[in-house]
């Protein structure tokens, strides 16, 4: 049961949650379709887009730099530049979205003029430096205006030469996926190392896919190496989101902790998105996963086990497991996910208060989390740290056990602007 009060929503405790549920069109690829047609040839066509927040700033910075992307219904319309962005200058303002700062800074390199890209306090503190610095080897003229490695950026764009890249152990996937997007268009073929270990590698073969799709290839060698030949262009065409694998996480997961059936209409094995894996995840812990026509389908079983899991490549699931594990026989340790506390917030020092709110016993460390779940919950009121994925997963410890009160619930439209109208929708049925 879902119920609002002045400042929070109270998840209430119901039966097993079945049901089909189609989750929004994915913003991971949503953001990259729109950075590769606004250089394209001609015109692109967006279907089943995402309308979270974080693409809202993606349409806004694109507007800013000259780049029309207008709603036609549930499709975007992009209307490319042909690799010429047309303001000369700008100042844009992403707010919380971080996806938007990154992709944004590299391909203001690409015009000519001067831009200012900021975001909110959080964004102020995320570190940026990595991206910058690699786009600096490649000719990019960008300083800081205020604390060197953050953000705000001032850019003097005037093209990118391309060259040899270097990026040493970078703290996020879109760093590398930021400069591959753009890397057509330099004026020399560019090479990119990946020194280090690269978190969330399956972020870049979504974009890597993206871009063969509408007609650049990107020559890769494992995790390390990876070269873009200069010259290449994007075509305008249509292109068709996928639901969002993010999102459906937490709909498995409201499955695997009341033992209900639930089914992620257009969520397949075949998808372009790493988080996909969660399924297996949640299968390790007990969880029976059924691949049907429509999609995939989740079933809780009556006791979950808990386990020892590296989600490096699947960061933003480490919040849905958290919670599930509240509800495991035994312990769950999750691993070698130090880029979360880079993310909205320092992510692990925020699952480790909120889950003690709820009585479990949590450590930390630099990269990793151990629940040990209590006897019994204890109703709480947990708090959003303005983070979309601490309310989405949380919301299901009220789902079985005790009651909880979510503060900030709005954030959610950063990535799922419906999670709730979803979620009440399989309570109602449960009920």
């Amino acid at each position: 049961m879902l119920r609002c009060t002045e400042d929070s929503v109270v998840v209430a405790s119901t039966g097993p949650l079945s049901g089909l549920v189609r989750p929004v069109g994915s913003k991971s690829h949503t953001n990259r379709a729109l950075v590769c047609a606004a250089l394209a040839d001609g015109v692109s066509h967006l279907r089943h887009a995402s309308d979270a927040e974080d693409v809202d700033a993606m349409v806004s910075g694109l507007a800013g730099l000259g780049v029309s992307a207008e709603w036609e219904g549930s499709t975007l319309a992009v209307t490319g530049s042909g690799g010429q962005l047309p303001a000369l200058s700008a100042e844009i303002n992403v707010g919380p979205a971080g996806t938007a700062m990154r992709f944004l800074t590299a391909l203001a390199t690409l015009g000519y003029g001067e831009y200012v890209l900021d975001g909110n306090a959080r964004m102020r503190a995320r570190p940026i430096g990595d991206l910058v610095g690699a786009l600096q080897q490649l000719g990019a003229g960008i300083g800081y205006a205020e604390d060197r490695g953050y953000p705000p950026l001032q850019i003097l764009a005037r093209g990118l030469l391309g060259g040899a890249v270097t990026l040493h152990r970078p703290s996020s996937s879109q760093f590398v996926s930021a400069v591959l997007m753009v890397a057509p268009y330099a004026t020399d073929d560019v090479l990119m190392r990946i020194e280090g270990p690269l978190p969330s590698r399956p972020y870049v073969d979504l974009t890597i896919g993206l871009m063969r799709d509408l007609g650049v290839e990107v020559l890769a060698s494992d995790d390390d190496r990876f070269v873009v030949a200069s010259g290449q262009r994007y075509r305008g065409g249509t292109i068709t989101i996928e639901p969002d694998a993010s999102a459906a996480t937490y709909l498995w997961g409201a499955a695997a902790v009341t033992g209900g059936r639930i089914l992620t209409e257009g969520v397949t094995r075949g998808s372009l998105q790493g988080d996909v894996g969660f399924v297996d995840v949640l299968a390790e812990m007990g969880c029976a996963i059924e691949e049907t026509d429509e999609g995939l389908a989740v079933q809780g079983p009556e006791r979950l086990r808990g386990i020892d899991v590296d989600l490096n490549r699947m960061p933003d699931t480490v919040q849905t497991l958290a919670v599930v594990a509240l509800f495991a026989d035994g312990p769950t340790k999750i691993r070698n996910v130090a880029n979360l506390r880079i993310k909205e917030t320092d992510r692990l020092a925020a699952l480790e208060a909120e889950l003690g709110r709820l009585g479990a016993q949590v450590s930390t460390g630099e990269d990793w989390i151990e629940i040990v779940p209590p006897e019994s919950l204890t109703p709480a009121r947990i708090e959003a740290y303005d983070d979309h994925r601490m309310v989405m997963s949380f919301a299901l410890a009220g789902l079985r056990g005790c009651e909880v009160a979510l503060t900030n619930p709005q954030c959610v439209a950063k990535s799922y602007p419906r999670f709730f109208v979803d979620l009440g929708g399989l309570t109602q049925r449960a009920e």
